[in-house]
């Protein structure tokens, strides 16, 4: 059984605010949940259906809550759930950027990427092709909202990721950085280095002036057909792939 405090402590995790104040956050779904657990993040309860508790969760020694289908979906976020929720710490902040003064390695810079869905995808892209860190405009979406977590599919635990005054950081990189704009150098024709920086921009105005100004070369996806741009996530996986080539 889950006392009716506990349901009200999972829903109010909805919200960043509290999210934020009490400093954990939601994670649903049996994939993502299954990543977490595996990881070394700190699980602190969990509400699941008797079939996936006694299934995935016999080994566990979390406190867990034993629900209905019907009730899982109304404590979460998603609109099918028959599996688990689980109650995860927000990590300590990790305000050590002396990641980006390395001389090997591929991050991605999001200018105020503001969608939760593409935030969560990027992440998911990152951890497909070994990308060493997201580096992100304080504009840029929460890590921690639903959306991107389940947009995600548990690549969270994997890829180190930091907010940060973007251009302050990029500032003092060694490692050099690209921008990705409408126009530029083909990025078909760029031969990345060993480390590399890669700029996305955010999905109405692209990278902003001010993250521009820190940009040492200039590239562009080429275009063959009439669409007016791509989705941010889509260009942040060609560019991806192009530096693993």
């Amino acid at each position: 059984m889950i006392s009716q405090n506990k349901v009200k402590f999972i829903q109010s995790l909805h919200t960043k605010k509290i999210r934020q104040k009490l400093g954990c956050f939601l994670v649903e779904g049996a994939k993502n949940v299954l990543e977490v657990l595996a990881s070394d993040w700190h699980v602190m309860e969990i509400a699941a259906t008797e079939a996936f508790a006694s299934e995935q969760l016999s080994d566990i020694n979390i406190p867990i809550y034993l629900v209905g289908q019907a009730e899982l979906e109304k404590l979460g976020t998603l609109q099918t759930n028959d599996a688990a929720i689980a109650v995860v710490a927000i990590p300590s902040a990790n305000q050590d950027f002396s990641l980006v003064k390395a001389q090997s390695g591929y991050y991605l810079a999001l200018d105020e990427v503001r969608d939760p869905g593409n935030l969560g995808t990027i992440i998911r892209i990152a951890d497909w092709y070994g990308i060493t860190g997201i580096l992100a405009n304080n504009g840029t979406a929460e890590l921690y909202n639903p959306k991107v977590i389940a947009a995600s599919m548990g690549s969270f635990v994997r890829v180190p990721f930091y907010y940060c005054n973007l251009p302050e950081v990029l500032a003092q990189s060694a490692l050099p950085i690209y921008g990705t704009f409408m126009e530029g150098e083909s990025l078909h024709k760029v031969a990345f280095p060993s480390g590399a920086i890669i700029v996305m921009g955010n999905e109405s105005n692209g990278i902003s002036e001010e993250v521009a100004q820190v940009v040492q070369r200039r590239i562009t996806i080429p275009r063959y057909g009439l669409a007016e741009s791509l989705n941010v996530g889509i260009a942040t996986a060609i560019c991806c792939d192009a530096l693993r080539r």
